[in-house]
């Protein structure tokens, strides 16, 4: 299947989900700061991560976006081959490793050559809405690498589509897009202000 069409699916799934979650369990999705996505730049998004509802819903409001993965998430049968059609991109644990630095290297091609804006989830994993990690340094390369502007993303899915639970709870759901993070700081200054926008 062309990728295009591989694309279309996937922003198709995403009106869907939206759909399913307002008239099914009857929670309204309210974005915000949907001015504050570039238009006419290259950027990436770092956005929190409680729930699968969000990487629906990124494929519905942003131009086929290309997600930063777990690696494994390729060797699942069907679904490794759809991510990988869609040119999602693998990542591999925080060490440097060669296959680390050529994660690196690949991302930071990809912002500037793709038309598509990136979506990385700092945080790792899925975590509860109250729940405040350490974000992974990881954004933070390829913030300097990219030398493009981070889109932060606070969201609350979590607190109606929970982590490892089979039932969905009616309720309110928020995305917030952030101001951009202008290219240039140093990395401890860029995590402790993409840090504050995605928890405080």
């Amino acid at each position: 299947m062309p990728k295009k069409a591989m694309q279309w699916l996937a922003r198709m799934l995403g009106f869907y989900i939206i759909f399913c979650v307002r008239f099914i369990i009857n929670t309204k999705i309210i974005f915000k700061g949907l001015e504050n996505i570039p238009k006419d730049r290259k950027f990436f998004v770092a956005s929190a991560h409680q729930s699968i509802c969000e990487t629906f819903v990124f494929n519905a409001i942003l131009n086929a976006p290309i997600f930063i993965v777990k690696a494994e998430l390729f060797k699942i049968p069907f679904y490794g081959w759809c991510i990988k059609k869609l040119g999602f991109i693998g990542t591999h644990r925080e060490k440097v490793t060669k296959d680390h630095l050529i994660f690196l290297e690949k991302t930071a091609e990809a912002i500037n050559k793709e038309t598509s804006p990136l979506i990385i989830f700092p945080q790792g994993t899925r975590v509860k809405n109250n729940e405040r990690v350490p974000l992974k340094r990881g954004v933070s390369r390829i913030y300097e690498k990219a030398n493009v502007a981070c889109i932060p993303v606070k969201l609350n899915t979590g607190d109606v589509w929970p982590r490892d639970s089979f039932f969905r709870f009616p309720g309110e759901i928020y995305i917030e897009f952030k101001k951009p993070i202008e290219p240039g700081l140093n990395m401890n200054d860029f995590m402790n202000k993409l840090e504050k926008e995605i928890y405080d």
